[in-house]
């Protein structure tokens, strides 16, 4: 093995929730006047908490979010999740390789709310690989960029973090796992702004793959 855990961000990287989640989150900021365009929410947002942009939102709504806003938005986040979630394109053929070979040494180490993850892995089939080894960054001290999230699933799966990789999808998440001291390796399938394999390099991802069909090759051989 090339490692000796493998760490895995959720959204956009398990699951294909980022525009699901983003258009909720739109409509909601429209409500309040802020007009946003899906690539100008998405350079936003993805990678970050929603309440760790409170200041953004006030600087261009002129209102505080509170944490009835905050509940408001992951009701309706959740129910459109639940309507139309889908996993990324062959992730359970690259998940099954993977636990062939590194077992249980893998876990899901999100900056979202365990609600959410747990939703999501269930409503795409993509729980058991990861039961009882499910992190949030909304439980850590301090959520991504910071490395809290990683730091403690690695701690879980009792393995240095130099001896990881993380899977990421945003330069958030990349700078969280570079942080953490883990080699990064960084899902691309586009060139959308928060994903380009250019940013992701400059944030120091190791390697960029454009199809989870590559991802068992990186990590395996």
């Amino acid at each position: 093995m090339k490692y000796q855990a493998i760490l895995f961000d959720c959204d956009g990287v398990l699951v294909d929730s980022e525009r699901i989640t983003n258009g909720v989150l739109r409509e909601m900021l429209t409500d309040m006047g802020w007009k946003l365009s899906e690539a100008e929410c998405m350079k936003h947002f993805i990678g970050h908490l929603v309440q760790d942009q409170g200041e953004l939102i006030k600087k261009h709504t002129g209102q505080q979010i509170d944490d009835a806003w905050i509940e408001a938005f992951r009701i309706r986040r959740n129910q459109a999740l639940h309507a139309s979630l889908t996993a990324i394109e062959h992730i359970h053929e690259a998940l099954k390789a993977i636990t062939d070979v590194y077992g249980t040494k893998i876990a899901c180490a999100s900056g979202a709310d365990r609600e959410k993850v747990v939703l999501q892995l269930t409503k795409t089939g993509l729980l058991h690989f990861f039961e009882g080894r499910i992190f949030s960054g909304v439980e850590m001290p301090k959520s991504k960029p910071a490395p809290d999230v990683y730091l403690a699933a690695a701690a879980a799966l009792k393995v240095d973090p130099k001896l990881c990789a993380v899977i990421e999808d945003s330069t958030t998440g990349a700078r969280a796992g570079v942080a953490a001291g883990c080699t990064v390796l960084a899902y691309c399938p586009d060139e959308i702004g928060h994903s380009s394999a250019q940013a992701m390099r400059e944030v120091g991802a190791s390697a960029v793959f454009g199809s989870m069909l590559d991802l068992p090759g990186l990590l395996v051989k």
